[in-house]
């Protein structure tokens, strides 16, 4: 682990990118007494400023910059898809701790090649699969040690998200890759690995805005469960976010509807139990990056090669969309 922080100093820290999801980042970060946020970069230079300013932070137009330039003890990398590469591969030069949110890349060799380049160098990362840090998430993993899975079906139903980038699939990576990659990650959490992936989507015309209207997955897991993943991105609102998992004689449904907003529905022949809960998993995993930087806890839940495996499942689904074959994944990697 190459982690910086030690005494009583305040680890210093930065994010690159000043969106929502950087946002609630950096909310959480700020109220954590044991860190100091001292910069912020984005290419909005105005956004930028605005959002340093509210954290007592220096602003700059560009990530690499700020890499360059400040002493930092780690760096949250909150950007789009596309903007994924060169950032971590400045953050690994520098031996420099990192928290990358989701997706990896909108592709599968850029987040390989990050990888590669990570490999053996101990230094500390977290990727931004936040259902992971869900108290509901692990009750439902104790549930299922009971009776073993056998059936998963996964939704996420949604509107198009206004981001100009996020409707151009080259920059995305399409929603299978940068939304419903959570969806895929929280069945391999529940259901284990994933052998093999048969997906079809739904196409738009050539043009800009190229990334499918709807899309669904058929899974075969390595243990012989079977499931499905569907995903649209046509309706006005979000309908449904959600996993079910079929065990012998249970049913279990996560569910989110906001960030602070889950539920687990268990049902079985005796009825039915919600449980809810407004925990802010952002914030939990940040606490435990912190954590573990400061020598405070061993290791972090997702670490970047526990996220590729997922994102190499979301790139397979979106692979075998696109070109209409099964795809086969080995320890991770999707072959065709």
């Amino acid at each position: 682990m190459d982690g910086r922080g030690s005494g009583s100093r305040r680890l210093r820290v930065a994010c690159v990118g000043s969106g929502f999801i950087a946002g609630q980042h950096l909310r959480a970060l700020a109220g954590l007494h044991e860190v100091e946020i001292v910069a912020v970069a984005d290419t909005d230079p105005q956004r930028a400023e605005e959002t340093a300013t509210r954290h007592g932070a220096r602003a700059y137009g560009d990530g690499l910059a700020l890499l360059e330039t400040e002493d930092l003890d780690a760096v949250w990398l909150c950007v789009p898809p596309f903007a994924h590469g060169a950032l971590e591969l400045a953050a690994i030069d520098r031996r420099l701790p990192f928290f990358v949110e989701k997706p990896l890349a909108p592709d599968l060799p850029t987040a390989e090649a990050i990888a590669g380049r990570l490999a053996g160098t101990g230094i500390t990362t977290a990727v931004g699969y936040h259902w992971r840090h869900l108290d509901l998430v692990q009750r439902a993993a104790d549930l299922l040690t009971e009776e073993p899975v056998q059936l998963v079906t996964g939704y996420w139903l949604d509107k198009t998200p206004p981001a100009p980038w996020w409707s151009q699939r080259a920059r995305s990576g399409g929603q299978v890759v940068e939304q419903t990659t959570h969806i895929f990650d929280l069945a391999r959490r529940l259901a284990g690995e994933v052998e093999t992936v048969t997906a079809v989507e739904r196409t738009r015309p050539e043009g800009p805005e190229d990334v499918p209207t709807a899309a669904a997955a058929l899974l075969r897991f390595t243990s012989g469960v079977v499931g499905s993943i569907s995903s649209t991105r046509v309706l006005g609102w979000r309908h449904r976010v959600a996993l079910q998992v079929v065990a012998g004689g249970r049913l279990l449904e996560l569910s989110e509807r906001g960030l602070t907003d889950h539920e687990l529905r268990v049902t079985s022949a005796d009825g039915e139990e919600v449980l809810r809960s407004e925990q802010n998993p952002i914030a939990t995993e940040d606490r435990e990056f912190v954590d573990v930087l400061l020598g405070r806890a061993q290791q972090v839940r997702v670490p970047y090669e526990e996220a590729l495996r997922t994102h190499a499942l979301a790139c397979a689904a979106d692979r075998s969309a696109r070109e209409g074959v099964p795809v086969r994944l080995t320890d991770g990697d999707a072959d065709g």
